[in-house]
């Protein structure tokens, strides 16, 4: 009966609260709302949706939550609805006990970091009864005690307030007694038992009674309790408190059976009407638990340990009874004073794990909530952290803390952040609590890739396997994962017409340089890369670097023999020599060049083979071949010499040469002394007079054909000669006379290089290849011989009337200074201690311009004479290349029959125009033979 009871007594409140009574209300910043208490779990509070102005769904896509502290959850979000709904059994008289207005306060945290303070007042409804503490009442009163005396009853207590607490007392109907109801200042009433009628120990010892108590409710609940009133002797002196009412004020850590205070009565009756006995009135259940009273002492002590915390104030009611029931009463006050007996404590309510290095100055990262029970100075909480961190703290509502990023972030320098949060209270001695909180901090592509250098050089040499290793690179990302994940790359450009990225390619992943190809030094010597190092951030960020390939010469070029020219047709070139030549004569030079450069470009020359040992004898810098003594009459007419031209390289690399060197003074000579071309015998050979004979038979046959082609030549001798130099020709002679001007207009006639006679031997006869006869050192003009007929030239003629002419000295003017003269072409010619060109642009030089002479001394077309100021270079080295950008090749410039070269180191020195060599000595000479 009573549940069924009870759910109507409050189910209409609960609906007119709904209906009517439920509204929400907001002050401070705070929305209110109400709900009676025992109402249905899920039953609906309020819509908190609406009342902060979003829609339902919001909540949700927010993260919506209810964040209380100190206590079960009561309600709960309906997040589908938006509603705020009960979550559990709410007891009003639990949470808030005897205060008039029930309050309960939490806050809803929305985006992780925003929280909306929340107030629900608990209603109250009448779902408790009075109760009696006592069942039984025992009042005693004497026989003799006067109409209107009162008694103080036991009052009923219920936990509920207003108008559903106890509102009334009523007593059964009888003769002898009524009842009195006072009203304390707290609103609390207590019945009174009030005497009507003189009592009568004899008539009626023991009365009955029923005290009724009834609240206020709709429908009222009320309790009943007996008293039993026993009638006594006379016992007129009541005990008397010695004072009205008892304070005390005690520490909460008081140890358990302290005796707090001691209450005392005195009654003047004698006997066992004054003996005094102690008791509590007005207490409760939980009151009993903690305090005890000596009932013969009237000792007050505690049972259990205080909690200021739990409650800070106890008020109670004490009794003194002598032996024949006078009461009287006092109030007794505890005090409980606070002790800092709680350590501060620290909620983390969100807090973000992960947060970028790039987060904005202010951003929330943490949200914390401080508390502490103590209360006072004890219960001020102050929170820290280290001063070294990019936070700081900030102060929300209530107590509430923010923590935010105060400075930049740098995950390279601290990528993890270890953060304590301590927090400290104002007692004496103060206590504290730590609460560490981790935060990582996500990496941002900030960092380009770095590499050691801003420039690398590589050395590689040439020839180099294709597809090897060259180089590596490696630039370092302080950035992490995708961020710091680096690729290589080449950028586009170009050599010689091709990309670079058919020469050198990159492993994008490691950095390592391979060489597609097989580098040549003669090719190109160096290669300019930029290497690109890009990271795979969002965006990527990228640096470069300058790479230079430089390519290293190894001697794989074998010297070049340029002159003499390796016969194509099978025949075998003659050099002369005449029979008066002495020590030191210049009978020709091998001309080579290798395509190496430095120390593999420079080249020595050696005889390595000669038919007659010690007759001739090789510059090894200059590659001069010379007589190394006069030639006698028992020297053979043809000689044989194999010069090996060798570098400095590491292996060296050589080649060699084959002279044939004929001694003869004229051409009758030639045809006479070489008629046949079989290399010479052994010196030291027997039979060496029949070999004479058998050469001089030939030489003779030779020149008799020879007289009858140069007469039949003569009868078609322009026609002829032009057939002739279409084809070849026997005999080469000079073309005009401007092919023979020298540098600055000297004439000369360069034996060895301008033009060649060929001996060759086949079916068709012998031919003989020999410079035009020159004798003496002097310059042979032959203007008077160049209009004649090219075949009805006497040489002998030409030159008795280059004899009749008054030879001049040289023009030294058109000779290089010796500050002109790059490299170590300026050293006096023929001089076998010469240095070697002091680099290697001077050896390349060098080597240039030498193939380019020998190129045309071999064509023989062209000659020394080409030009004034040019040397007579090929045009394939264009007008631009002038005297001042060339070697002296003076060394290459010599007049047959003389032991010298041209020269003008004497003439600078001496001021006077150098001498002819042994010219005159020579033509003097010959006139006397004649």
């Amino acid at each position: 009966m009573a549940a069924p009871q009870k759910g109507g007594d409050y189910r209409g409140f609960i609906l007119l609260s709904i209906l009517l009574g439920t509204r929400r209300g907001a002050w401070a910043g705070h929305i209110l709302y109400s709900v009676p208490e025992e109402t249905d779990k899920g039953s609906f509070v309020g819509n908190i949706a609406k009342d902060l102005g979003l829609e339902p769904l919001e909540l949700a896509e927010r993260g919506a939550r209810i964040v209380s502290t100190g206590r079960t959850q009561l309600f709960a979000l309906n997040l589908r609805s938006g509603s705020l709904v009960t979550a559990d059994r709410i007891d009003r008289e639990e949470l808030c006990a005897q205060s008039a207005r029930c309050l309960v306060n939490f806050n809803i945290l929305m985006d992780k970091m925003n929280l909306y303070p929340i107030e629900v007042e608990i209603i109250d409804i009448n779902d408790n009864a009075p109760r009696f503490l006592m069942k039984e009442m025992t009042v005693k009163i004497t026989e003799n005690t006067a109409p209107g005396v009162r008694y103080p009853l036991n009052e009923a207590r219920d936990p509920d307030v207003g108008t559903n607490s106890i509102q009334s007392y009523q007593l059964n109907s009888n003769q002898h007694f009524s009842l009195v109801v006072q009203t304390g200042d707290d609103g609390a009433k207590y019945p009174e038992l009030v005497l009507e009628r003189v009592l009568d120990r004899e008539e009626e010892a023991v009365h009955h009674l029923l005290l009724t108590a009834s609240d206020g409710g709709n429908p009222p609940r009320s309790e009943t309790a007996r008293i039993q009133v026993t009638v006594v002797d006379v016992n007129d002196h009541a005990p008397v408190f010695s004072l009205p009412q008892y304070q005390v004020s005690v520490p909460e850590n008081m140890p358990v059976g302290t005796i707090l205070l001691t209450v005392h009565a005195v009654d003047l009756d004698e006997g066992l009407n004054g003996e005094v006995t102690y008791s509590f009135r007005k207490i409760t259940q939980k009151i009993l638990q903690i305090f005890q009273l000596n009932p013969h002492t009237g000792e007050l002590s505690t049972l259990e340990g205080l909690d200021y915390e739990v409650s800070n104030y106890y008020e109670m009611e004490v009794q003194a009874q002598d032996g024949p029931g006078s009461m009287t009463r006092a109030k007794v006050m505890i005090t409980i004073l606070d002790v800092n007996d709680n350590t501060p404590e620290v909620t983390v309510t969100s807090v973000s794990n992960l947060i970028p290095e790039d987060t904005p100055l202010g951003t929330v990262v943490a949200l914390f909530y401080l508390q502490d029970r103590d209360s006072g100075e004890n219960g001020e909480v102050t929170c820290t952290i280290s001063e070294n961190l990019p936070f700081k703290l900030e102060r929300s509502i209530d107590n509430y803390y923010r923590l935010v990023t105060a400075k930049n972030l740098d995950r390279e320098k601290l990528s993890v952040y270890n953060i304590t949060l301590k927090a400290t209270d104002g007692g004496t001695p103060p206590r504290s609590s730590e609460t560490h909180i981790s935060m990582n901090v996500a990496d941002t592509n900030d960092n380009p890739p770095a590499f050691p250098q801003s420039s690398y050089s590589v050395y590689i040499p040439e020839n180099n396997p294709r597809g090897a290793s060259i180089f590596s690179v490696t630039a370092h990302d302080p950035d992490s994962q995708e961020n710091a994940h680096v690729t290589y790359s080449l950028s586009e450009d170009t050599l010689q017409g091709a990309s670079l990225s058919s020469y050198v390619s990159i492993n994008s992943d490691t950095g390592i340089l391979y060489a597609l190809h097989s580098f040549d030094y003669e090719l190109f010597r160096d290669l300019q890369l930029r290497v690109t190092a890009q990271d795979r951030g969002d965006p990527p960020l990228s640096s470069n670097v300058t790479l230079s390939i430089f390519v290293l010469d190894q001697n794989d070029n074998a010297p070049e023999i340029l002159y003499p020219t390796l016969p194509i047709d099978g025949s075998t070139g003659v050099e002369l020599a005449p029979r008066f030549a002495e020590s030191g004569y210049l009978v020709t030079k091998v001309v080579a060049v290798d395509r190496d450069s430095g120390q593999n470009a420079w080249l020595s020359y050696r005889l390595l083979k000669a038919s007659e040992p010690g007759l001739f004898e090789v510059g090894l810098h200059t590659g001069e071949v010379r007589t190394a003594r006069a030639l006698l009459d028992r020297d053979a007419l043809k000689q044989s010499l194999v010069v090996a031209v060798q570098d400095h390289g590491q292996p060296p690399l050589s080649a060699t040469v084959t002279l044939t060197v004929a001694v003869a003074d004229s051409i009758p000579d030639i045809l006479a002394d070489l008629g046949s071309l079989e290399p010479p015998a052994d010196p030291n050979a027997s039979g060496l007079t029949l070999y004479l004979v058998v050469a001089v038979a030939a030489v003779s046959c030779v020149f008799l054909a020879f007289v009858i082609v140069l007469l039949a030549l003569r009868l078609r001798r322009w026609h002829a000669s032009r057939l002739l130099q279409a084809a070849g020709g026997l005999l080469g002679v000079p073309a005009s006379a401007s092919q023979f001007v020298g540098v600055d207009g000297v004439r000369a006639f360069l034996q060895t290089y301008s033009h060649e006679v060929s001996l060759t031997a086949g079916s068709q006869g012998s031919h003989v290849i020999f410079p035009q006869p020159n004798y003496a050192d002097m310059l042979i003009s032959l203007e008077t011989c160049e209009k004649k007929d090219p075949l009805s030239i006497d040489f002998h003629e030409c030159k008795d009337e280059a004899e009749n002419i008054q030879q001049a000295p040289p023009n030294t003017d058109w000779r290089f200074s010796q500050a002109q003269r790059p490299g170590t072409s300026g050293s006096q010619n023929g001089d076998e201690t010469g240095t070697w060109p002091n680099n290697q642009f001077d050896t390349e030089m060098l080597q240039a311009m030498i193939l380019a002479s020998a190129s045309e001394a071999a064509d023989g077309s062209s000659t020394l004479g080409g030009g004034a100021g040019t040397m007579g270079l090929s045009a394939r080295y264009g007008p631009q290349f002038t005297l001042q950008h060339v070697p002296d090749y003076r060394q290459n410039v010599y007049i047959p029959g003389s032991n010298a070269t041209l020269t003008n180191a004497a003439g600078k020195r001496d001021g006077k125009a150098p001498a002819g060599g042994n010219g005159s000595k020579k033509k003097s000479g010959k006139k006397e033979k004649k």
